[in-house]
This record gives C-alpha cells, sequence and structure tokens, in this order.
C-alpha cells in the first residue's frame, strides 16, 4: 500500500477536511475565532495563518496520502505563532520545542497507522531544521475514536490531542494535569531503530514509500 507525506501549502490546503479548514481553535486568539465564525472568514484565517507561518518559519503542517487518497493531517509551529497555548493550565511549552497543535486521521482510514506517520513525518522534517523537541497537550478524557473537530459529549471543543495516542507515539509527559498535561518527545529519541529499519524494509519491498516534501523557504475560551 502505497503511501507518502507532503507539505501543507495554499496549493493543496483544499485537501484538508472542511472541518479543518474551519477550525482555527488554535490559530487565533478565542476572541478573533469568535469574531471569524460570527462574519463568515474562518477558512480566510486558516489561509492566512498557514500562509504567515510558511513566510515568517517554514513548513507547518503534513497531509498523508494512502493510495493517493488524503487520509490525515497534521499542524505544528513555534509556540508564539499559537495563541491558544498560552490558556493551558500547563503553559508555556519549552523554549526549545514545537507545539504539534492538531493531527486527525479520516474515519476511514483510523487503525491504519496513519497516525503514527504523520508523527515519524513531522519529527522527519523538525529533525533536518535542527529542533530539539516535539511538545504537545494532551487530553485525558474518554471521546470517539478518530473524532478531531466539533464538540465532545461536555461540550468542551475536541482539537487537543488524547493522551492515549500521544503516548502511543512516543511523549513522556512534562507537565502532570488532571485534563490537560503536556507531553514532550524528544527529537533524538523519537523513535527505535527498529522502527527505521523495519520502514526501510518495507520501501525495499516496494510496499511503503514515504517521501517528504521540502520545507517552505524562510522569506478560547480557556480549556476546561
Amino acid at each position: 500500500m502505497s503511501r507518502e507525506c507532503v507539505g501543507v501549502t495554499l496549493d493543496n490546503i483544499d485537501e484538508l477536511p472542511k472541518g479543518c479548514r474551519r477550525c482555527v481553535y488554535w490559530e487565533l486568539p478565542p476572541h478573533l475565532g469568535a469574531q471569524a465564525e460570527e462574519f463568515g472568514t474562518l477558512e480566510l484565517e486558516k489561509e492566512a495563518w498557514v500562509s504567515g507561518v510558511l513566510l515568517e518559519w517554514g513548513s507547518c503542517g503534513r497531509i498523508a496520502h494512502v493510495e493517493g487518497v488524503p487520509a490525515g493531517y497534521a499542524f505544528y509551529a513555534p509556540p508564539a505563532a499559537v495563541p491558544r497555548a498560552a490558556a493551558f493550565p500547563t503553559a508555556p511549552v519549552g523554549a526549545d520545542a514545537v507545539l504539534l497543535c492538531g493531527l486527525h486521521v479520516v474515519p476511514d482510514f483510523s487503525g491504519s497507522g496513519v497516525g503514527r506517520l504523520l508523527v515519524q513525518d513531522v519529527v522527519r522534517d523538525l529533525s533536518r531544521r535542527g529542533v530539539k523537541a516535539l511538545e504537545a497537550f494532551g487530553d485525558t478524557a474518554d471521546r470517539p475514536r478518530g473524532e478531531a473537530h466539533g464538540r465532545t459529549t461536555d461540550d468542551t471543543p475536541s482539537c487537543v490531542l488524547p493522551v492515549a495516542f500521544l503516548r502511543a507515539v512516543g511523549f513522556k509527559t512534562v507537565a502532570p494535569h488532571h485534563r490537560w498535561p503536556r507531553l514532550r518527545l524528544e527529537m533524538r529519541t523519537g523513535f527505535s531503530w527498529k522502527e527505521d529499519v523495519e520502514a526501510a524494509i518495507a520501501q525495499l519491498l516496494g510496499s511503503v514509500t514515504v517521501t517528504t516534501a521540502p520545507a517552505a523557504p524562510v522569506g478560547a475560551p480557556a480549556p476546561r
């Protein structure tokens, strides 16, 4: 089965699910997000955020394709570019880290390893750029598998990744909290040599291909 990850750009942003293109949970302060929703400019604000981060910092998102079909995506950026990060009780994000601020797998591909593939690709991109670590705020609450947008049953925004997923792909808790812990993945220990060897063998056999697009050139209410 052919798999590849490419960088999110303004040319392929339409491949993202509609819910993602309209979600500015991380990208705007809560009051500005509410205004964008009121005026119907959510998609424009999302595109403006992607464009600004691409120009000022570089690649900030990945899209995973399975047999040419968009199967999931991930977004990441320096904490300064993510206003919502400051609202969490376990903030701030480490000064040497980039924040993973969204990852979603299309339900049809749930359980197929696309989430791990995306995290691996983000790690590869950031490692090449000299980033020390990837951090994320986790949610300890139970919720439907694969949900990434909208609301959970207790009306809490579900744009925060489940703690169980983050731990499964190698993140470790650095700031404990009963609901919103902050977790960290060090670049040097992100994935084991065994996984790298298995991926290389799979590529040689032609069953899996993973390509990484080059980075673009450099130039809420508070959670409950």
